[in-house]
């Protein structure tokens, strides 16, 4: 993987640590209101430790449920209850190696099948193996190198 492969190794590390949180569902209410009730705690309270009104609680609560709060304020919010705000990206794929194999594939494959349709067309066309193999060898020059044309 070469230019990033160090950055790649070391993000993947903690993605993997967050992964296992990607099964967990938001309580339905949203975090800050679950804890705050769980706790007891007023939204006078809770705006006391922020500096907001208890009007502006409830309005973060909501948005937070609608997925519209920043990552500032619920910072702040987790700060007013005690907690620590955890969030991070996961790989749809698994890791980042995996994204990065994906993505390659599928640029080499592009780039392969438009010279072999460009050889068909001149009666030059290659064997599925031979296809597959040019694949492969596509992919792996495409992930050494990691052209920016891979996520286009």
């Amino acid at each position: 993987m070469g230019k990033n492969s160090l950055q790649i190794q070391q993000l993947n590390s903690k993605m993997q640590v967050v992964a296992t949180m990607k099964k967990m569902t938001p309580p339905p209410i949203g975090w800050i209101k679950a804890v705050r009730k769980a706790l007891g705690m007023s939204l006078q309270q809770l705006g006391n430790k922020i500096s907001i009104t208890k009007q502006s609680i409830t309005d973060i609560e909501r948005r937070e449920k609608d997925g519209a709060v920043t990552i500032k304020t619920l910072r702040e919010a987790a700060n007013a209850l005690d907690m620590e705000l955890v969030y991070g990206f996961v790989p749809k794929d698994g890791s980042l190696d995996a994204l990065i194999n994906r993505k390659a594939k599928e640029l080499a494959t592009q780039i392969v099948m438009r010279t072999s349709n460009t050889m068909k067309l001149e009666d030059q066309a290659n064997s599925a193996r031979r296809i597959k193999k040019a694949i492969d060898e596509r992919a792996a020059v495409i992930k050494n190198e990691m052209p920016k044309i891979l996520w286009d």
